[in-house]
């Protein structure tokens, strides 16, 4: 009698493992529309319905953690978090550091200014002022292309935690532009009095991050990528977002 309840305890907690669906906590920074922001005390946006909708195919659950962008990587290492998903670009530094899934949106940068302003492309020259994200692609391009080529004072570069503060001291006149992902300039200058006045082609690939050598994950999500491609949910997450 005894080994019969021990063997039906033990097909119980089997069967219980097998239908308990694994949760992963999911790093975002939601300062970053379309891709990732905060309404009615809800993280929505691009890249929060895409890791919904690969979680939903892989059977596995998600629980969305906001923090700073620069600190997204440094969590993935130190296991505080599973995922991060935040409009992030697959670098080779931060290849080094992380896994990255196949790529699942391409994307330039763009300079913006306030829409009542006469600066063109020339406001990334002399002795204007440029705000960026911290850690961002933005930041490291002007970083590599204007401060170490010469062409802008390390000083006038005003580096912000979020793109929301970025873009606030645009608009309040404490610099005179920003450098961001061309989907997310789009956006703003839709929502807020700013125009684009260049396009910068860097070709940037964006990717979900793993913590490095977590093949067993970092394969569930590119099966799940793949499935939410082939059927035909990434195009309609598109269409809502971007309107294409």
């Amino acid at each position: 009698m005894k080994k019969i309840f021990l063997l039906f305890v033990i097909i119980s907690v089997l069967a219980l493992s097998l239908g308990m669906a694994a949760t992963y906590i999911v790093g975002t920074s939601a300062d970053f529309p379309p891709f990732e922001y905060v309404q009615n005390g809800k993280y929505v946006g691009f890249d929060m319905e895409l890791i919904n909708a690969i979680a939903n195919v892989e059977g596995f659950k998600v629980q969305i953690r906001d923090m700073s962008f620069d600190s997204l990587i440094p969590a993935l290492k130190a296991g505080v978090i599973d995922i991060a998903i935040a409009g992030m670009t697959i670098t080779n530094e931060r290849q080094k550091i992380v896994d990255f899934s196949d790529p699942y949106w391409y994307a330039n940068q763009d300079v913006i200014v306030k829409k009542d302003s006469n600066f063109n492309v020339t406001v990334l020259c002399g002795n204007h002022t440029i705000g960026v994200q911290t850690g961002t692609t933005g930041d490291l391009w002007v970083s590599d292309n204007l401060v170490k080529a010469g062409y802008l004072n390390k000083n006038n570069v005003k580096r912000y935690q979020s793109f929301i503060y970025s873009l606030q001291a645009l608009l309040n006149g404490s610099v005179d532009a920003n450098v961001l992902d061309s989907p997310v300039a789009e956006r703003f200058a839709e929502m807020k009095p700013v125009k684009i006045v260049a396009t910068l082609v860097t070709g940037e690939s964006y990717g979900i991050a793993v913590r490095k050598g977590n093949s067993e994950l970092l394969a569930k999500i590119n099966d799940g990528l793949k499935k939410v491609k082939s059927s035909g949910e990434m195009t309609k997450l598109i269409d809502k977002y971007f309107g294409k």
